[in-house]
């Protein structure tokens, strides 16, 4: 008997409308032609394409006339290179300059008198009141790498280039120095500079009840993330008890702690505290890394960029789960709910000091201390006598 293919229900084609898929990567265009006979099938809705990273590089299609500055909030040794910052670009550069509302209003900027003049020039914005797309060109960050996760956030779309400063505690993320700013934002301005593209992850967050009706007019709101998508037990004192769904399947059933969805940006963040690979940002991929699994096989994982990853609190948990979205936006999910994730079309370009592969060995040297180790004393010129006296300090150098 000919099976026939099951259609799709009203609900899961509703899910699918609402929830497009983003199958476009960042990373060596891959042959489609295998031997003599044999290539990949022609999907027109689907599209890879794997850049050289070397070929990132920025490029205007016209000059930059408008610039987003970001600074680090409650930071008193940041208010002065601002201020040199904002004054420079609008006296001298003659760019239009935004700025957030609460900037301005830092008692020292505030009250400096010689700053007034050109606070007068800049152009002020709310979060969530004002949309910045299409108004900025590009954007400085001066702090740590909490600026740049506050940047990603503001732009739920394309994302203008960032330049990235490091004035804050860690500066995984934040490549240049301040001292000579003039010199590195002019070599940004004339388009000397290569680009991480930090790949997003699009989160979408259903209730239950709202999932059930089918004509309703309320869509659920897509969140872009910069560093990952971290479900957990919250005040629950039970286990975090969750299925994991990719693509559709059912995978595994996650009971401990919770669950770490994350991009490779964010695979040096909280997930390489939860034992996942540091991963470059140039690799197509999304991690899930369990927190505290109450499972000795539970091992990190690494799958595909643009897969569907669904999470839901499983029927048999004791409690509910907690979600948050670049440490951001936490709220309570139950039963029923699902938290849906994929790779976004929208990455995050990140203007890098020297070039992809060095600003990262750089910065897991200088901030996470990657492989920091005392040398082992090669063999001295008296033989057997300094192979056992270097024998015997092994035990003291390990």
């Amino acid at each position: 008997m000919e099976k026939i293919e099951e259609l799709p229900s009203p609900s899961e084609s509703l899910q699918r409308q609402r929830f497009r898929r983003a199958r476009s990567l960042h990373g060596p265009s891959p042959t489609t032609t295998f031997g003599p006979k044999a290539c990949i099938q022609k999907n027109p809705a689907s599209i890879m394409h794997v850049q050289d990273p070397l070929s990132q590089r920025l490029t205007w299609n016209k000059p930059p006339l408008s610039v987003l500055i970001i600074k680090k909030v409650h930071e008193s040794s940041v208010v002065q290179p601002f201020m040199d910052l904002v004054t420079w670009l609008v006296q001298e550069k003659r760019m239009v300059v935004y700025v957030e509302v609460s900037t301005l209003e830092d008692e020292m900027i505030a009250d400096d008198s010689g700053f007034q003049p050109i606070k007068q020039k800049l152009n002020t914005f709310k979060e969530g009141t004002e949309d910045l797309s299409g108004r900025v060109d590009f954007i400085i960050c001066l702090g740590g790498d909490g600026t740049l996760l506050w940047a990603s956030s503001l732009f739920q779309g394309s994302v203008p280039p960032v330049m990235a400063f490091h004035m804050g505690s860690l500066g995984f993320l934040t490549p240049f120095e301040f001292d000579n700013f003039k010199s590195q934002v002019n070599h940004v301005l004339e388009g000397h500079a290569a680009l991480t593209l930090r790949s997003r992850l699009k989160c979408v967050i259903t209730d239950a009840e709202c999932d059930t009706h089918i004509n309703s007019t309320e869509k659920p709101k897509k969140i872009q993330v910069l560093n990952e998508v971290v479900i957990d037990r919250g005040p629950s004192p039970y286990l975090c008890h969750i299925d994991l769904y990719l693509e559709g399947r059912h995978v595994t059933s996650v009971q401990g702690d919770g669950l770490i969805v994350s991009t490779p940006t964010g695979s040096t963040a909280y997930a390489v505290a939860a034992g996942a690979s540091m991963v470059h940002p140039n690799v197509p991929a999304i991690m899930v890394t369990p927190i505290c699994p109450h499972s000795l096989s539970f091992r990190p994982i690494v799958v595909p960029a643009g897969v569907e990853i669904k999470v839901m609190v499983s029927p048999e948990s004791r409690g509910s789960a907690w979600v948050s979205l670049d440490g951001r936006n936490r709220r309570e999910i139950k039963v029923g709910d699902s938290v849906r994730i994929t790779t976004s079309e929208f990455p995050v370009p990140s203007i890098c000091q020297n070039d992809q592969i060095s600003d990262w060995f750089d910065s897991l040297a200088e901030c996470l201390h990657w492989n920091v180790r005392r040398p082992q004393r090669a063999f001295n010129n008296n033989g057997a006598n300094g192979r056992e006296k270097d024998d015997s300090d092994c035990g003291v150098e390990a």
